[in-house]
């Protein structure tokens, strides 16, 4: 016999099994067959492989979107893992509002008080992006891994193998129904050979598939503690995020917050931290100028004259009718009638606006 003689014999052999299991599958659906059922044991081990696959493949993919939000950076990922390329680096989010702040920051001035925390906040908002990569690479690592490799490996072998044993169940069943069918005792013996052929078969099929089954209680094992790991870098990362945040609040409480209304002219002004100088109490600076007391500041609001004032902190005026300053600056300031009881009336040279008191001290 040639390689081509046996290549069609083998062929033919192929089709008429392929044939006897489509008539028996159809019978079936139809109810015209009898279908032999798995034991209950087994079904059962084949219902929780089903349901582990279903809702890890859930788990992961919103996973995947939590970690990276952008889909287009989720494709791209992955087609460099299907290429077994790495990915170029690139800046997430948290990293370029980041630089965004540095840089307008440098621009309106460090010096500024708006600049310095806008350069505060930029850097912190890196400190975060650095935290978020480590994350997604912690993650990526100790848990979307091990619930790919589950899906992509455990899981398709254990496919494989219960789409053989389903074929070898119709095997067994169309056997079964042709030595029903038999009617000489010769086709009869043959069919009845047929039969205890299949049944083995099919006994050991059922063996491997069940032992592979078996083996999902130790991936949900597996997952718990790859889902302990995946808690962990997340407490690792919010832990690390609170921190920055305190840490940055305590910088930018260091610094005058104004509150301004856009829709009339009266504005809230801040108060300073309680261990700077402010107006209103009787301590001698370190320069020896001695600060105005309450009674100076209110002869200072009912009468007409003007006096010197240090400013203390930089200050940027939010619109045309105040006056911007500079810590340690000069200034000559006054008041006018019907001026809120928080500002005065500053003039630097030819400039003129009003300013909050709590950002001047005035000198004797």
């Amino acid at each position: 016999m040639n390689i081509m003689d046996f290549n069609v014999k083998k062929f033919a052999a192929d089709a008429g099994t392929f044939l006897s299991r489509a008539v028996q599958f159809t019978e079936e659906k139809l109810g015209q067959a009898e279908k032999t059922e798995l034991d209950a044991h087994l079904e059962n081990l084949l219902s929780k492989a089903e349901c582990t696959k279903i809702w890890t493949e859930k788990i992961m993919k919103q996973t995947e979107v939590l970690l990276q939000p952008n889909p287009n950076a989720r494709i791209e990922e992955f087609v460099y893992e299907k290429l077994d390329r790495k990915a170029p680096s690139r800046v997430n989010n948290p990293e370029l509002l980041g630089q965004y702040m540095i840089d307008a920051g440098t621009e309106f001035g460090p010096g500024t008080a708006y600049g310095n925390a806008l350069i505060k906040c930029g850097e912190t908002q890196k400190r975060i992006g650095t935290a978020d990569r480590e994350l997604i690479q912690t993650s990526a690592l100790n848990f979307l891994t091990p619930l790919r490799n589950f899906i992509e490996g455990d899981y398709k072998t254990i496919a494989k193998e219960r789409k053989l044993l389903q074929n070898k169940r119709l095997d067994l069943d169309a056997a079964k129904t042709r030595l029903k069918k038999a009617k000489a005792a010769e086709t009869r013996a043959s069919s009845e050979q047929e039969l205890r052929i299949t049944q083995s078969e099919f006994d050991r099929q059922a063996e491997i598939t069940r032992l592979l089954l078996e083996g999902i209680s130790s991936t949900h094992a597996h997952h718990l503690r790859c889902l302990n790991d995946f808690v962990e870098a997340q407490m690792t990362y919010y832990a690390q995020c609170y921190q920055y945040m305190l840490d940055l609040q305590k910088q930018l409480g260091s610094f005058p917050s104004s509150y301004h209304c856009n829709n009339n002219q009266t504005s809230v002004v801040p108060v300073p931290s309680a261990s700077s100088n402010v107006i209103g109490s009787s301590a001698m600076t370190s320069s020896g100028l001695v600060m105005t007391s309450p009674s100076n500041l209110i002869d200072l609001k009912e009468g007409s004259g003007s006096r010197k004032a240090r400013v203390l902190y930089d200050y940027d005026a939010a619109n045309s009718s105040e006056l911007s300053l500079l810590a340690d600056e000069v200034i000559t300031v006054f008041s006018v009638v019907g001026m809120d009881s928080d500002w005065l009336m500053g003039e630097r040279g030819n400039q003129k606006g009003r300013v909050p008191i709590t950002y001047l001290e005035l000198l004797n």
